[in-house]
This record gives C-alpha cells, structure tokens and sequence, in this order.
C-alpha cells in the first residue's frame, strides 16, 4: 500500500491531460459529446458523495476530479461551439439512473446498491462516446483518458477500507477508460 498523500499527484496529472484535451477542443480536433460529459460530471459527483458517506479517504480524489473535469469542459464549451449537443433516449435513462442512485439512498441508504447506480448511468454515458470514437476516432484526445487510468489506479492503491462502496467507482473508472483507450488506439494495435 502506497502512503495515502501520494494522491495529489493525481491533480497533476489530471491538470495535464485536461490541458491536451481542451488545446484540442479549442483547435477544432476534439469534439466532445456534451451529454455524455454531463454524465460524466453528474455520475462521479454523486459517486464521491456516497464513497464520502462510505468513509472513503483520499482515493475519493480521482473520482472527484472525473467529475470536475467534465463540469469545466461543459462550463467552457457554453462559449466554445464545437461541441455536440445531441440527447437521446440513452441519455435521458442514464440521467434517470444517476437520479435513481440518489433516490435509493435515500430510502434505502444502501450505499452498494445507489453507487451502482451512479456507476450504472455513467457507464451508459460512455456509449456515445465509444460509438463516436469508434467512427471517428481522430475527434477524441486520449490523454485525458489516459490520466483517469493512471489516477483510478493510484487511488486503489492507496485503499484501506475495501468495501465495494469505497473502491467500486475507482475500479469502474478504470476499465471505462481502458476500454476508449483500446477503442481509439485500435487500428494502431492491429497493426503492431
């Protein structure tokens, strides 16, 4: 196990790959799917809300940023058109889910159940964005995919209360990103 402070790297790291996604955002090359970034914003806050209530420690950061990053994509995007802005019936059902995750909370306050939830509509989020990465791979900038990755797995490591509440949305972040990371570099790996 890794000392817990270790985490704050995870702000740098964070810093660096939103600062390549918005250079590409700001140069035309990336074009997020702002619903999906919502999504992204709306799942992980409510995700760091019940790790909190878990008593999660530091490795609520990366979670906590996966959310921040997103607010401030969409908080910039209102002044930067090159977004797209289209919702569908999966993005409406994910923001269901992510509001069904503070409704099972509370009536319930089973903190397994809400966060899988909150997971459950992020995880739908991601799918535009697979599918749009999937066409046109060339409007996505995979650094910031790559610093979710690295910044998850510093938070497991630094775990000391393993309970699925804790390390459920670090862990689930991880495979999110692996999977775009693979999506985009995909025809780069079939090559290799």
């Amino acid at each position: 196990m890794l000392p817990e402070n270790i985490i704050y790297i995870t702000i740098l790291t964070s810093l660096v790959g939103y600062f390549f996604y918005l250079k590409d955002f700001f140069y035309g090359q990336t074009r997020p799917n702002l619903v999906s970034w919502f999504l992204w914003m709306l799942g992980p806050f409510i995700g760091v809300f019940f790790e909190l209530k878990a008593g999660a420690g530091l490795s609520v950061l990366p979670v906590f940023l996966a959310g921040f990053g997103p607010f401030v994509i969409i908080i910039i995007s209102l002044f930067k058109k090159n977004s797209i802005w289209k919702i569908t019936k999966l993005d409406l059902f994910c923001g269901f889910l992510a509001l069904l995750a503070l409704v099972f909370y509370v009536f319930t306050r089973n903190l397994g159940i809400s966060i899988l939830f909150a997971i459950l509509s992020d995880g739908l989020a991601f799918i535009p964005t697979y599918l749009k990465a999937w066409k046109f791979p060339e409007t996505e900038t995979a650094t910031i995919y790559f610093a979710s990755i690295f910044n998850n797995t510093l938070a497991l490591l630094i775990i000391k209360n393993w309970i699925f509440a804790i390390y459920s949305f670090n862990a689930y972040l991880i495979i999110a990103n692996i999977f775009l990371v693979i999506i985009l570099y995909r025809k780069k790996l079939a090559i290799s």
